[in-house]
């Protein structure tokens, strides 16, 4: 079952292409239109795959850097966004194993990073508020402790809303991959969930 593609995505899509073929051409105000058009996804999310908005924007300006630097070579066998969330997941992954080698960080310093980034509802009471925001942390803690393409998954599914399909090219995985990924990520996600609604 594919999901359903809404008819301005094809639309973007091809906006999305037209201007990375000019870019190919050295056209720097159709690459600058692409960075404003997805950079705020990519930003997100590294920063949500990383635990943390710290080196975010550097980890996005290399990915940007590298699809500036493709563009000659650039041929649209697939969607755009499939393409920019492939270099996107390469940079993550290696920034991910870099930090495992080096033990940079700390499970605390993560977290931390993750409490840093709850934007917490203005128009609550105050348990209310505490209980949504001890809860969105609990769930951003989750998904940071998942394995990484399940992760990944998880981010451009709830995050992106990216089809399936989308998601499969982006991880080179199959659609039936990427399903067994979300199985796992979610069965995970409510194991600690409910953990945290009985205490």
């Amino acid at each position: 079952m594919t999901d359903p593609s809404p008819p301005d995505r094809a639309n973007e899509d091809a906006i999305d292409v037209a201007l990375m073929q000019r870019a190919g051409k050295g056209d720097h105000g159709a690459f600058e239109e692409l960075v404003t058009r997805h950079q705020h996804a990519v930003v997100g999310t590294v920063a949500k795959m990383l635990g943390g908005a710290s080196e975010a924007e550097d980890i996005a300006q290399q990915v940007f850097v590298r699809l500036w630097k493709s563009a000659p070579r650039y041929q649209p066998r697939a969607k755009f966004t499939t393409f920019l969330f492939t270099i996107t997941r390469n940079l993550v992954f290696n920034e991910t194993r870099k930090r495992q080698r080096r033990k940079e960080h700390s499970l605390d310093e993560q977290e931390d990073d993750w409490h840093q980034q709850v934007s917490e509802p203005t128009e609550a009471q105050p348990d209310s508020r505490m209980l949504q925001t001890e809860l969105r942390e609990t769930v951003d803690r989750a998904i940071s402790r998942l394995p990484e393409k399940q992760r990944m998954a998880v981010i451009l599914r709830r995050y992106e809303q990216m089809p399936y399909e989308e998601i499969a090219a982006a991880l080179d995985l199959t659609v039936s991959a990427v399903k067994s990924q979300l199985f796992r990520a979610r069965a995970a996600l409510r194991e600690d969930l409910e953990r945290f609604m009985d205490e």
